[in-house]
């Protein structure tokens, strides 16, 4: 009997960290205006209370997400006609930071509308060990560029804004924990918005 808990234990515990191997940090769409991107600086954002349900407030215990992987998935779903290629920095505020206060990742740079995906290391990105993970990140912001131009490139600079205004895109970011690999069977309605 002992040894029948005793399994039954593992098997729970098993079960608990299976369903915590990833969570959707956000998944949402977004339309954006010419007249929108001067003011915002070419950002949009999504607030603390956007972010997933399973957003934890300490992301190295007693799940491993920052030293994982973030997969970043973005639909092009409208945008100008031509080919300026375009990117998205996807920039973690959070709660406490250091150094510079925030760090980036990216998504793949498009030209023409689309579904684009990758994974990236959490402890590859631009500034990621400006954020202390243990405190929790308090929102997300999204920033609209001309990818040949890097960290500088932001769209609302550009003389001509109709190369990438207005657009409408759907972002998918989804934290994998330490050792875990991406399931997008488990995003829920991945297919339906």
């Amino acid at each position: 009997m002992k040894s029948l808990s005793i399994l039954s234990l593992i098997f729970f515990c098993f079960v608990s960290n299976s369903d915590a191997d990833q969570f959707v940090l956000f998944d949402k769409v977004f339309t954006f205006e010419a007249e929108d991107a001067v003011p915002t600086k070419s950002h949009l954002f999504v607030k603390g209370d956007e972010l997933g349900e399973g957003t934890p407030q300490d992301w190295t215990a007693p799940v491993d997400y920052r030293n994982g992987t973030v997969h970043v998935r973005i639909e092009v779903m409208e945008k100008p006609e031509g080919d300026a290629p375009t990117v998205w920095s996807l920039c973690y505020i959070p709660n406490k930071g250091q150094k510079n206060n925030y760090g980036c990742t990216n998504t793949p740079t498009y030209t023409k509308e689309g579904v684009y995906e990758k994974d990236v290391k959490m402890t590859e990105f631009w500034e990621n060990d400006s954020i202390i993970w243990t405190e929790g990140i308090k929102h997300m912001s999204l920033v609209i560029k001309n990818s040949t131009k890097g960290g500088k490139g932001h769209a609302h600079l550009e003389e001509d804004l109709s190369m990438y205004f207005p657009t409408k895109i759907r972002v998918t970011m989804v934290q994998v924990s330490k050792g875990a690999t991406y399931d997008a069977s488990l995003v829920p309605g991945l297919e339906e918005k």
